[in-house]
């Protein structure tokens, strides 16, 4: 039994959870912005003190031990064991340099050497969305997985939905390194990344190559009934799968830009997402501004429409702000998004205030982006008055500061349909899926909902 738990191991099945450790911890939270060339190999961790060996090796060892005495029970508490079991190595990863962690947790998911969720979600926590059905509502916001290289492994994992990107047109190494910053104590990052990309050529032949895959599949699947009006899964697999648009760095023209994202990615994507907020682009959050937002989304929308489209239609189109906006700038996106019927709006970006307690700290002074713990209520209060502002008729996704079920269902409550994370996914790990989840439909059971779409925007009613 042991030999064949270790074999498994080793090949990525039972054994995704070691290096589903990888990203767990501050191997996630540390790098959580940054990316490498997807032709670059993996880079090679420092050389280990003893005592780091050791850890190591006991590690496996537990995991090993552990997985073959899960492997005698059913197949639930198996794959419950393998999501609690990548806490282990946290710790270990913790001292590792923040991009080369971050390149390792990718290299994991992209092999396949993570957990993969085999218990079904809550049945509360469905819901359907642009005619998509959604197995839960919890998604991997963009920065994680930049150039689509893990997109299978994540989804895996037990996402409703995860979205990949910023995906630049050509491709640009990003701001100077060092670049991440790290919080522990807040469980809050800082990043200047300022949008790393393998370019969309090489995103998109990533896409390709897994979209191929899928319909293949679905040819040869002899389940599949094609009276349901509602697909299930996307096209990158059984989850949905986003692809978020960026400008280049050097770019004159930011229309040109998402307008080449566009047709070059969205054929691949349940929905597309224009990204004008990250505070590492000089000059790209004043595409926020009313005449320039409604202007660059004029010419999106009609370059996804230009397209030729099967019975699905194009993917939706929305966009990602920030959370450092005034009333009349969040009045003013508003009157866009309705104007145009904006499909949605995320909400929000990484901010570049610095709220207490993390003005204390002497990283503070760093600039760059915010995200984590300390974003929450900023970016909830955005997301409260933009559920306001638009009477509920725009789709949003709230995104920032979740780290648990509770702080899920808040959002939700503020007018959010579905929910992103990442800075909490990178400090805790795979583990921390199945934990949202279940809180989540724990809080939704306990004030007699019934369903998500019930509780959307249930603090205003």
């Amino acid at each position: 039994m042991m030999a064949r738990v270790a074999l498994k191991f080793m090949r990525g099945g039972g054994g995704g959870c070691l290096n589903g450790k990888l990203k767990s911890g501050a191997a996630f939270g540390a790098s959580k912005y940054s990316s490498s060339s997807a032709a670059e190999a993996a880079p090679k961790l420092p050389h280990s003190s003893k005592k780091g060996r050791l850890l190591t090796g006991a590690t496996i060892g537990l995991v090993i031990t552990g997985g073959a005495y899960a492997s005698t029970v059913d197949e639930a508490t198996f794959c419950g064991w393998l999501f609690s079991a990548t806490k282990l190595v946290n710790p270990f990863f913790a001292l590792l340099d923040a991009e080369v962690a971050h390149r390792l947790a990718v290299s994991a998911a992209a092999r396949g050497w993570v957990p993969k969720e085999k218990r079904p979600d809550p049945s509360i926590l469905g819901l359907e969305v642009w005619g998509r059905r959604f197995s839960n509502p919890i998604g991997l916001a963009a920065g994680f997985d930049k150039n689509a290289e893990a997109v299978e492994g994540l989804l895996g994992l037990g996402f409703g939905f995860v979205e990949v990107g910023s995906v630049t047109p050509v491709p640009q190494e990003g701001n100077p390194k060092p670049r991440i910053f790290r919080l522990r104590q807040e469980g809050a990052i800082i990043n200047r990344c300022g949008f790393n990309s393998e370019g969309i050529v090489a995103v998109a032949k990533r896409l390709g190559a897994q979209h191929g895959k899928r319909k293949l599949d679905e040819t040869s699947s002899t389940s599949s009934s094609s009276s349901d009006e509602v697909k299930h899964g996307g096209k990158a697999g059984p989850g949905i799968l986003g692809v978020n648009l960026g400008k280049n760095k050097t770019s004159e023209d930011a229309a040109a830009d998402y307008v080449q994202g566009v047709h070059t990615l969205s054929q691949y994507a349940d929905y597309l997402v224009i990204n004008v907020s990250s505070p590492n682009t000089p000059g790209l959050r004043q595409l926020q501004g009313r005449k320039q937002l409604k202007d660059l989304v004029k010419k999106v929308q009609a370059a996804r429409d230009e397209m030729q489209w099967g019975e699905e239609g194009p993917p939706p189109l929305l966009v990602k702000i920030a959370p450092d906006l005034s009333k009349q700038d969040l009045e003013d996106i508003a009157a866009v998004a309705l104007a145009l019927r904006l499909d949605g709006l995320i909400i929000s970006n990484t901010t570049i205030s610095r709220p207490d307690p993390v003005s204390k700290y002497p990283v503070a002074k760093e600039s760059g982006g915010l995200s984590g713990n300390p974003l929450f209520n900023l970016s909830t209060n955005i997301l409260k008055e933009m559920y306001v502002l638009t009477k509920g008729k725009i789709l949003l996704i709230g995104c920032g500061g979740v780290s648990s079920g509770e702080d899920a269902y808040k959002k939700i409550r503020a007018g959010a349909t579905l929910v992103q994370l990442y800075t909490a996914f990178a400090y805790g790990g795979p583990a921390l899926i199945p934990q949202i989840k279940a809180e989540l439909a724990q809080c939704l059971e306990r004030d007699g909902f019934k369903s998500i779409y019930e509780a959307v925007g249930a603090d205003f009613r």
